[in-house]
């Protein structure tokens, strides 16, 4: 008598393989398609509003010049030739140039230096002072506003571009300090020490090693205090002014907002050319952010 034979395992085919996994994940992807739907159709619809003359927008929805979109009448330049002529915005968005980029570089550049002190460098009271930076992060700008403005009027900063620029640096130190020197402490020490026998001083040692292997995080940084300045309303309200030679481009919208409250066309248009910029850096870095964000977590 014969024993019975076990039946060969049935094995699952190329195409079959990957149904289980296709399944598992796909109320992730569904979630992550819906998430950015929810938040591109606002700023799409914001665009398409600028395009579209004052009576279209106050009588139809944005989308309805999507279903007849050669109907005559129905686009317009005008509303851009309006905000960025008549309103002054042209002149507010090289004024926001004028203030962001130096803002983004000056607290990036003293922070890394920072960071790197605090990381690799023996020095007295270098724990005292680490607490004080990481104090820092939870103490409010509102409180530090009035001080400082009295401080800028006795050393004549009020209404000037150095004066913003000290601002920003201040107000973003903290963080940037805190955040590089997360990265920059979990560097190898043996580079440091194969640097020190090599005869390398500090800053050999933070411009050859720390600066290329930090590129991740100081980019991140970057991309966070570019946003965060260049959206800024209420540093730049308090130190800069409403002076139209000097305001920035959401001071510029602020007022735009409060003259011309009923012009959504106006509205539109000048919204849009204040989030063009943030839009254009975050989609051109956005794998250095995405670096950044990660930085750390694996090895």
């Amino acid at each position: 008598m014969t024993a019975p034979t076990k039946a060969a395992p049935r094995s699952v085919g190329p195409r079959t393989a990957w149904v289980p996994v296709l399944l598992r994940s796909l109320p992730v992807k569904v979630t992550v398609i819906v998430i950015c739907v929810l938040w591109s159709v606002p700023t799409f619809g914001l665009l398409v509003s600028s395009f579209r003359p004052a009576q279209a927008i106050t009588s139809t929805g944005w989308w309805t010049a999507l279903l007849d979109p050669l109907k005559v009448g129905q686009w317009t330049f005008a509303n851009y030739q309006q905000v960025l002529g008549g309103e002054g915005i042209g002149d507010s968005f090289i004024n926001s140039l004028i203030v962001t980029l130096p803002s983004t570089v000056i607290p990036i550049t003293i922070a890394a230096f920072a960071a790197y002190a605090f990381a690799w460098i023996r020095f007295p009271g270098r724990g005292i002072l680490f607490a004080i930076v990481v104090g820092l992060l939870v103490v409010p700008i509102q409180m530090s506003l009035v001080p400082v403005l009295q401080a800028y009027s006795s050393l004549g900063l009020n209404a000037s571009f150095l004066g913003l620029w000290l601002a920003h640096t201040a107000f973003g130190l903290p963080l940037a300090i805190f955040l590089l020197y997360n990265y920059i402490s979990q560097l190898p020490r043996d580079l440091f020490e194969s640097a020190a026998i090599d005869g390398a001083s500090h800053f050999q040692a933070f411009t050859q090693i720390v600066v290329p292997l930090s590129i991740p995080a100081i980019g991140a940084f970057a991309i966070f205090q570019f946003l965060w300045v260049w959206n800024d309303l209420l540093v730049a309200l308090v130190f800069l002014g409403v002076s139209e030679g000097q305001r920035v481009l959401p001071v510029a919208l602020y007022q735009l907002v409060g003259s011309r409250g009923e012009a959504w066309h106006v509205l539109t248009a000048g919204a849009f050319v204040t989030m063009l910029v943030p839009l254009i850096v975050f989609l051109l870095l956005q794998r250095a952010f995405i670096r950044g964000i990660l930085a750390g977590s694996v090895k």
